[in-house]
């Protein structure tokens, strides 16, 4: 094993013990250079490890800032409301609704959801807050004509459950796209976002089960705070 490997084991393991805590800070390169008796270029090439692994942020002027390592798993293939999600996550989970209006959609919502000229939308932004952390701002855009009534009340509890226990209507798949994407002015308004410039960016075009088209929700989550999965099965090509 390489020096600057058995440095990075080292670190790695007292930061999976808790010896290093989450949101501390490392010792410094020289700190460190001194301690394990290293070369600077050595430390630095263990340091770089723990960023790729996810395991540090290295922020200039700040030093190298232990992430939570903890991360919460939200599938990506399924179709679930969050409120169900916060269900199986051990943590204090907060929904605030910040938007819940009735509007004219622009054209470019229109279009997303292939509207007619006369229907409205539900307009709703929410922020979802683990262990008092803002970590998630959700966007949905909701057609009215199928979701005619809606409540602050309603939205921050659960708008799946509404749609389904109390409209009776059926939510049957929806399209997925994640991409990471840039922080813009109104992330920084509403996220705790540390020393984070990019976010994981989840837009879901969501059906019911006659394949209407109901919902677009934009969904912008802190990346050291979740892992994203999914389950695939090979079938092999016969032909």
């Amino acid at each position: 094993m390489k020096k600057y490997e058995s440095i990075y084991q080292d670190l790695l393991t007292k930061i999976e013990e808790h010896k290093i805590k989450a949101g501390e800070k490392l010792p410094g390169e020289f700190e460190l250079r001194d301690y394990y008796n290293a070369s600077r270029d050595t430390i630095r090439k263990a340091l770089s490890l723990l960023s790729q692994n996810g395991y540090i942020q290295k922020s200039q002027g700040k030093g190298s800032i232990v992430l939570d390592i903890n991360r919460f798993n939200f599938p990506v293939s399924g179709l679930t409301s969050f409120k169900e999600l916060a269900t199986s996550i051990d943590r204090k989970i907060e929904t605030i609704v910040i938007c819940c209006e009735c509007i004219e959609p622009d054209e470019e919502i229109k279009h997303l959801l292939m509207l007619d000229d006369n229907t409205k939308v539900w307009y709703i932004e929410r922020i979802r807050k683990f262990d008092d952390e803002a970590v998630i701002f959700d966007t949905d855009i909701v057609n009215a004509d199928i979701v005619p009534s809606l409540t602050k009340e309603i939205v921050q509890n659960s708008l799946f459950d509404y749609i389904e226990n109390k409209l009776g209507l059926k939510i049957g798949y929806a399209k997925k796209e994640i991409t990471c994407r840039p922080v813009t002015s109104k992330d920084q308004k509403v996220l705790d976002l540390k020393n984070y410039d990019m976010l994981v960016n989840i837009a879901s075009f969501v059906f019911l089960e006659d394949t209407t088209l109901f919902q677009y929700t934009i969904s912008k989550h802190r990346p050291d705070k979740f892992r994203f999965s999914d389950f695939a099965r090979r079938t092999k090509n016969t032909l």
